[in-house]
């Protein structure tokens, strides 16, 4: 298992949980990514941690990159990861 750092916030009243896998997560698959989001959010409700669970990671530029629910894309295409990054509410494992 590995630890991975999380930030819990109210997005206009919709609770996120975000999660910030490395780097090497941009090598995966898009169906790897999705299974490994479907483990987050598990692994969070077992947490009793509410809300969508986004992950938010770099890559090997140092671009940001996300995952979201569709009506939070708008959020997470203006929002710098260093602001994201700034809010961290604690660590998961997984």
């Amino acid at each position: 298992m590995e630890i991975f750092p999380i930030a819990h916030l109210n997005l206009r009243d919709v609770p996120v949980v975000i999660v910030f896998p490395p780097s090497s997560f941009d090598l995966k698959t898009a169906v790897e990514r999705r299974r490994i989001q479907a483990e987050f959010r598990s692994r969070t409700e077992g947490a009793g941690m509410l809300g969508d669970v986004v992950l938010v990671w770099r890559d090997q530029y140092g671009t940001m990159k996300f995952i979201a629910p569709p009506q939070q894309h708008p959020f997470f295409q203006i929002v710098k990861y260093e602001q994201l990054y700034a809010q961290l509410t604690g660590t998961i494992a997984c």
